[in-house]
């Protein structure tokens, strides 16, 4: 029982280290109506955008180096809370909600989670923190092997610039280059 004591409190630790960085951050499915500002908001709040690319196997996750620390901090947050410590639990984070962390007895990433045990999951996050330590503006970091090596998928942490407003990595929804329709035709008696 006292072996695990430490382990217990670096939870704990972690998690009120979570709350009190970021405060809640499980963000449920987005509606379909939420607006565009809604929608930049949730990144922002998030502090940095994600997407997954099925073609490059690849969870993507856009933003500044300060942004991109935010991402260690929900794996902790996750990780200290007692309701995610048995398999199969899950929290979705993001504008969408297309962000998964699940617990699972195997660490992983592929086309529907980040997944593995607490200790696997916060092994990552610090895998994370030590990657962008000394990241430099423009860099694509990957992460795989330290963490999963039998993973079809990896994590590329894309880091932009300090101030990098995570919201205009979303080409999707806001639309880096959106068609407009042409003006309508106005005929005019003869």
């Amino acid at each position: 029982m006292l072996e695990s004591l430490p382990a217990l409190v670096t939870i704990a630790a972690a998690g009120g280290l979570y709350m009190y960085r970021r405060g809640e951050l499980h963000v449920k499915q987005a509606p379909a109506d939420m607006t565009q500002e809604q929608i930049k908001t949730g990144w922002r709040k998030l502090g940095f955008f994600c997407e997954l690319d099925d073609q490059r196997r690849a969870w993507t996750l856009t933003g500044s180096r300060s942004g991109l620390l935010y991402f260690p901090d929900l794996l902790l947050g996750y990780v200290g809370d007692p309701e995610n410590a048995s398999n199969g639990k899950r929290a979705h984070f993001g504008s969408y909600g297309s962000l998964e962390v699940m617990t699972s007895p195997v660490s992983g990433l592929d086309a529907h989670a980040i997944h593995g045990t607490l200790q696997g999951l916060t092994h990552l996050a610090e895998l994370v923190e030590a990657k962008l330590a000394f990241a430099e503006v423009g860099s694509r970091l990957r992460i795989r092997d330290e963490f999963a090596p039998a993973s079809q998928y990896s994590l590329l942490l894309d880091v932009r610039a300090d101030g990098f407003d995570p919201s205009t990595a979303d080409r999707e929804r806001l639309g880096a280059a959106v068609q407009r329709n042409s003006e309508p035709k106005v005929s005019v008696p003869a």
